[in-house]
């Protein structure tokens, strides 16, 4: 194991995985089933030598992940906090999403949502982007795949339109809807890719994925089926 098989309590909680201290600037993210961890850490590794803002890797085994521990708030929970720099954070985003996708793909990187040869991320969105002292840090590459760089805004900005207000912090939810449309606003005005050809492909592996809640698909079921009629009426 890359960590004692008992580390204490976790500092920080995903829905796959949970995060414990493990002393000297370093945490250990641990899945709760059985996952090789490696891939993961490989694409770290990778942006990282690229000069993509990402932790530090330390070591891989098993399901354990060993990183850098990473100081400040995640971009989700400040926006709780200062909802006023709402602008600042959306084309903050957007610069991450765009920074990533001018990096080609490496050869052992799994594809998705093709043709394309970009780095993924596949779940970019305020909650994976930790505000540190060195600038905003992206967290948790699981789902990094190579692909269309149009997908991965799509898939943003549904994770970001469809996911339970229970995620999100409690000073926001009295008002999501009208910070949600300004984050979309600024994030799509200033991300180079365009997520619109995608929206129903992305939509369905999102309804697909097992840490989907139910309510969660009945909303991108929606947006599915709205985005694959607009497809049929462009084509007829």
């Amino acid at each position: 194991m890359a960590a004692d098989a008992s580390p204490g309590r976790p500092i920080g909680e995903g829905r796959a995985a949970d995060v414990f201290a493990v002393g000297a600037g370093r945490v250990l993210r641990r899945y709760r089933f059985e996952y090789d961890v490696r891939p993961e850490a490989e694409i770290m590794v990778y942006l990282d030598q690229a000069g993509y803002p990402v932790p530090k890797v330390y070591d891989a085994d098993g399901r354990d992940l060993v990183m850098e521990r990473l100081d400040g708030p995640d971009m989700l929970a400040e926006l709780g906090r200062r909802p006023w720099l709402i602008r600042k954070h959306a084309r903050t985003l957007a610069n991450l999403h765009n920074r990533l996708h001018e990096i080609r793909a490496p050869a052992s990187l799994r594809t998705a949502f093709e043709p394309g040869d970009r780095v993924l991320h596949l779940d970019l969105h305020p909650a994976n982007v930790m505000l540190t002292s060195r600038g905003p840090v992206v967290i948790d590459w699981t789902n990094a795949r190579a692909g269309a760089a149009g997908a991965d805004v799509a898939m943003a900005y549904l994770i970001m339109s469809t996911s339970d207000v229970d995620l999100i912090p409690v000073l926001l939810r009295p008002i999501i809807g009208l910070l949600r449309a300004a984050l979309f606003r600024e994030f799509l005005a200033d991300v180079q890719d365009d997520p619109w050809p995608y929206i129903a492909q992305v939509a369905r592996a999102r309804i697909a994925d097992r840490n989907t809640r139910p309510s969660e698909m009945q909303r991108l079921q929606r947006v599915a089926e709205r985005a694959e009629q607009a497809e049929r009426a462009r084509a007829s």
